[in-house]
């Protein structure tokens, strides 16, 4: 038998469209907690129909900074990031007959996503019994600030990004004494933890229904997200240790000068310290019975690492310090400014700054890429945010059916909304 050909990474893909080409998306969401997930989930192929209100559309879209469009309407920073690849259909779930389509549709897809105010699908007609019982075979994904399963006393509050954060002790744990609270230091860590932890749910649930034929509620809190991506907070503190400051760490583990900005340096291990006193000039410290342990480095970085390292870097620029350490087996790197950091070769060859027009013809906006890399695959698809309402005639068209009277009549009523179809409308499926 001859030996199996190896297939070098960088060859076109079996199946160019994404391993999830075959995995349809019904989205009810808004601002970013569950838009990041179904948008990583559109990198690896899926297609996202994305349902909003006729109006005013997910309430991402007036988030501050935004754009104007190119149906003039102004679009906010929230929405322009996290919808791309997906369409939009604008159906009113408070109107009876609105309602009534998206449980119509949510059976010609394989995932149903919502991250509505816990109780809101149900009263629409659209929770979980309601579309189950029509639609054996759904993945009903649902993100909320505390869950819809099981119990808590936080049921039914609103949630933001910050409000989770803040609860899993993200801004308290390493804040000094008398440093004030900084509240969304970490960006939006609670939505994006959310989502990717939706993400792996809405994987696992269609999995396990290729085995049993039936679908199954995923369900996904902000704050357990959170608490689980910060899983050193309750850890560390069963430990005896409060609050991590920068003793908890034993070596070297700052922030430095240099020539031309800073660099975080990480000698945490016996080895590594050897290796960094030889690199920045000091072998001496190997000897020296104040550095003998993790400890003494920590206790002396101030009156001693700090001033040596920093002498020693003073006429270097960042990428020699980095390029010297990290020679030398010293996890290190620049602490960068946005400047910086959008010039960064690896993210550009990992295609993680995604350049998308934008329309009012400035520079192209940078959207965040797919960090999951997938050997063979192409390019991670970078259609641009849809319009409110963009697709919404063609995909009611092409999923149930409906025929141009009865658009114009669900219009007319206030069931959907959205740009009717015209000569040079966008209805791309």
């Amino acid at each position: 038998m001859a030996p199996p050909v190896e297939t070098p990474a960088h060859a076109a893909s079996p199946d160019p469209a994404g391993p999830l080409a075959d995995v349809r998306v019904l989205a009810v969401e808004q601002m970013q907690a569950l838009p990041y997930a179904t948008q990583i989930l559109g990198f690896l192929g899926a297609q996202v129909v994305k349902i909003e209100h006729p109006r005013d559309g997910d309430s991402g879209r007036g988030a501050r900074p935004a754009l104007r469009d190119v149906d003039g309407r102004d679009v906010g920073a929230t929405y322009l990031r996290n919808n791309l690849n997906k369409r939009s259909v604008a159906i009113d779930l408070k109107h009876a007959e609105g309602a009534e389509l998206v449980r119509r549709l949510a059976g010609r897809f394989d995932v149903f996503a919502e991250n509505m105010k816990p109780g809101t699908v149900e009263r629409l007609g659209v929770g979980y019994d309601d579309l189950a019982a029509l639609h054996p075979r759904l993945v009903y994904v649902s993100v909320s600030g505390f869950g819809n399963l099981g119990t808590t006393p936080y049921a039914g509050r609103p949630a933001y990004s910050s409000v989770v954060e803040a609860m899993a002790g993200l801004y308290e744990v390493m804040r000094e004494p008398g440093d004030p609270t900084r509240v969304g230091s970490a960006g939006a860590l609670g939505d994006l933890g959310a989502s990717l932890f939706a993400a792996i749910g809405t994987l696992a649930a269609l999995h396990e229904r290729e085995r049993t034929g039936r679908g199954r509620r995923v369900d996904i809190a902000m704050y357990d997200a959170v608490v689980a991506l910060l899983d050193l907070v309750p850890f560390f503190w069963s430990m005896g240790i409060p609050r991590i400051r920068r003793a908890t760490v034993s070596g070297v583990f700052d922030v430095f000068e240099c020539r031309d900005g800073r660099f975080v340096a990480q000698a945490v291990r016996d080895h590594q310290l050897r290796r960094f006193a030889e690199v920045v000039g000091h072998p001496e410290w190997n000897d020296d019975p104040r550095l003998a342990s993790r400890e003494g480095w920590t206790q002396h970085l101030e009156a001693v690492i700090r001033p040596a390292v920093e002498a020693w870097a003073r006429d270097q620029g960042i990428a020699e310090v980095t390029a010297a350490l990290a020679d030398a087996g010293i996890p290190c790197g620049p602490s960068q400014s946005p400047d910086a950091l959008v010039r960064d070769p690896h993210l550009r060859a990992h295609e993680m700054l995604l350049e998308v027009a934008r329309p009012d013809g400035g520079a192209p906006l940078l959207v965040t890429g797919n960090p999951v890399k997938l050997a063979g695959a192409g390019p991670t698809p970078r259609r641009r945010w849809p319009t409110l309402g963009e697709h919404t005639d063609a995909v009611l068209r092409a999923e149930l059916g409906l025929s141009p009277a009865e658009l114009e009549r669900l219009r007319s009523d206030g069931a959907i909304g959205g740009p009717p179809p015209g000569p040079g409308g966008r209805e791309e499926i």
